[in-house]
């Protein structure tokens, strides 16, 4: 969804306060798709400050299903966004004392929602996602979910060969 911020820009409002829809039904990534499964209405409120400086904020709420890093099964995460972003979209001066925004997601004199909370959702996405604490993952040989019940593959994730080091491992272990 854009919102036509010209209102603000021209000077006729300082602020404007809008509910806008989340219109992206995946997340691409270069892991892959995650499909987006719930969204709460965008709440923002945009606010000029100075003549081309804009500081715009606001919330939203949004469900992403992302695999078990472990067992590959399906997790809904939650991503509670908080938006700051404070934009300068005059191009001609540089300002590089000043700690402003990056605004990708400002196109002339419209505000892309959708890549707004793109951006937010890739600031927040975990570094590891898991069913549970205790998840036990896939086996390495048949693929089967040992969450749901154990294989009948051998063990052979030990080498044999590498018993000595292991060993000394357990020897050594530091308390």
């Amino acid at each position: 969804m854009l919102i036509d911020l010209s209102e603000v820009l021209s000077g006729n409002q300082k602020t404007i306060s809008r509910d806008a829809k989340m219109e992206m039904k995946e997340i691409h990534l270069s892991q892959g798709y995650f499909p987006v499964k719930e969204t709460s209405p965008v709440s923002l409120n945009i606010e000029r400050i100075k003549r081309k400086e804009l500081r715009i904020t606001g919330t939203a709420d949004v469900r992403v299903q992302i695999p078990c890093d472990r067992c590959l099964k399906e997790v809904d995460v939650d991503f509670h966004l908080q938006i700051e972003k404070h934009v300068d979209l005059d191009t001609d001066t540089e300002k590089p004392d000043q700690e402003l925004d990056e605004s990708n997601f400002i196109d002339g004199y419209n505000l892309d929602v959708d890549k707004l909370l793109y951006n937010e959702i890739l600031i927040g996405w975990p570094m590891k996602i898991l069913c549970s604490e205790d998840c036990k993952g896939i086996c390495n040989v048949c693929g089967q979910n040992l969450n749901e019940g154990d294989c009948d593959c051998e063990d052979t994730s030990l080498d044999p060969r590498m018993s000595v080091i292991r060993d000394l491992f357990k020897n050594f272990k530091e308390v």
